[in-house]
């Protein structure tokens, strides 16, 4: 009868796992059709297009390389055991542990695992959209997925120095988030604006130029389908369900994932009404991923009170991120992601000492130091050795004509486009 129980928890920790990695990978789609929305209808087939090529880099380069080197063991606290080309490991899978406590087969851990890195790559897309050579940003997909994001995840999830200097991260404020907007930073800088992002004003400055999307329709149904499997994001990263304790917790950090991102969104859309005299809905859309990206780092002790809170600063934080970097850094992001997962993953970060007392706040910014220069060095030398090599920027005709003519050899939306 005992092993009969044992079996029955670890199949349904294990499908409770397997869906919340389904529901995660549900937020390709969310990724795919926000962007979508986000540029303009010359370069939508593209950026669709990328959305599916990363996913399945990213799975095989996880498969491949990724999973075995971020969680593979290692007598290194900076170094991980780098399993090269070798697939997966299965000495890695473990069914109970020495406690008698069920924990899950590594084909499930893997598929809720390569789910992430695929986000992690997904943030990447958008900011870097609409002048970025497809083959160039695949490329570096493969490195990203591979090497860049296991070795530091393998800091923090895999037992390395960050899990040992006391980094809390709980579902990837940090891990995946910081480090999408990371290695997007490193592309922009590289890559550059588009053409008529930026004019010289008459005093030598630059003027940002509004650049309105395609689709609003689909930029909202994008939010609305990250804002679903998130649940599977965050829940699924308790790991378990199948004791009281567990059920209790998964329960609480699906309401305070939801409280931050409704805290978000009333305040990214309250703020743009305040600062612009409207209320500019992709602020709005902006506003419910950051609050989402916020309680990322730590969903389960704060209160759903607190949650809100936490989620209404990120709304903030996001909206006057956004302008400062378009109007005075002059970087142009496309969606917002370098400001909705990066400065806003960084107050993610920092708002865990507000709930849990494990906390430290050194050991956060220590967090956040490491992951953003390792993953913003190595993304830089990167990107920089595609530029030197087959280059990464569209011509200024196939900018100017569009990434769907110039990558896809189709366009998305070709009944808008008038025949010679």
């Amino acid at each position: 009868m005992e092993t009969k129980l044992i079996e029955l928890i670890y199949s349904q920790d294990t499908f409770f796992l397997l869906m919340s990695g389904a529901l995660v990978m549900w937020m390709a789609t969310g990724f795919a059709m926000l962007e979508s929305g986000m540029v303009r209808t010359k370069s939508v087939a593209e950026i669709l297009t990328k959305n599916i090529a990363l996913y399945a880099i990213a799975s095989i380069m996880y498969m491949f390389m990724g999973y075995n080197i971020m969680y593979g063991a290692s007598d290194s606290a900076w170094l991980p055991s780098l399993h090269f080309f070798l697939g997966l490991d299965h000495s890695l899978a473990q069914v109970v542990d020495s406690g008698g406590e069920t924990r899950h087969a590594y084909y499930s851990d893997f598929f809720f695992q390569v789910v992430f890195v695929a986000t992690s790559m997904s943030i990447i897309s958008g900011s870097v959209a609409e002048r970025m050579k497809l083959w160039a940003f695949l490329i570096f997909a493969v490195m990203m997925t591979a090497v860049i994001y296991p070795i530091e995840g393998y800091w923090q999830w895999g037992g390395g120095v960050l899990k040992q200097a006391g980094f809390l991260d709980f579902a990837g404020s940090g891990v995946v988030h910081l480090a999408g907007a990371s290695a997007a930073l490193a592309g922009v800088l590289l890559l550059g604006p588009r053409k008529g992002k930026y004019v010289k004003k008459p005093d030598g400055g630059l003027q940002p130029m509004a650049i309105p999307g395609s689709n609003m329709t689909f930029a909202t149904l994008g939010t609305m389908i990250l804002w679903l499997g998130w649940f599977g994001f965050n829940g699924g990263s308790q790991m378990s369900i199948t004791s009281v304790a567990d059920s209790n917790a998964v329960a609480l950090i699906f309401v305070n994932t939801n409280m931050a991102a409704a805290g978000g969104a009333m305040a990214a859309l309250i703020l743009s009404r305040f600062w612009f005299g409207k209320t500019d809905l992709t602020m709005g859309l902006n506003g419910i991923l950051a609050g989402l990206v916020a309680i990322t780092a730590e969903p389960l002790t704060p209160t759903p009170g607190l949650a809100t809170f936490i989620g209404i600063i990120a709304g903030l934080i996001v909206v006057v991120s956004i302008i400062l970097m378009d109007r005075f850094v002059n970087i142009d992001d496309p969606v917002g992601a370098i400001s909705v997962h990066g400065v806003v993953g960084i107050w993610g970060l920092v708002a865990v000492v507000l709930s849990n007392p494990e906390a430290r706040l050194i050991a956060q910014l220590e967090g956040v130091a490491l992951i953003f220069a390792w993953v913003f060095g190595a993304s830089y030398l990167t990107w920089l050795a595609l530029k030197k090599t087959m280059g990464i920027r569209l011509s200024e005709l196939d900018e100017y004509e569009g990434a769907d003519i110039a990558e896809i050899g189709l366009e998305a939306y070709p009944e808008f486009t008038q025949k010679l």
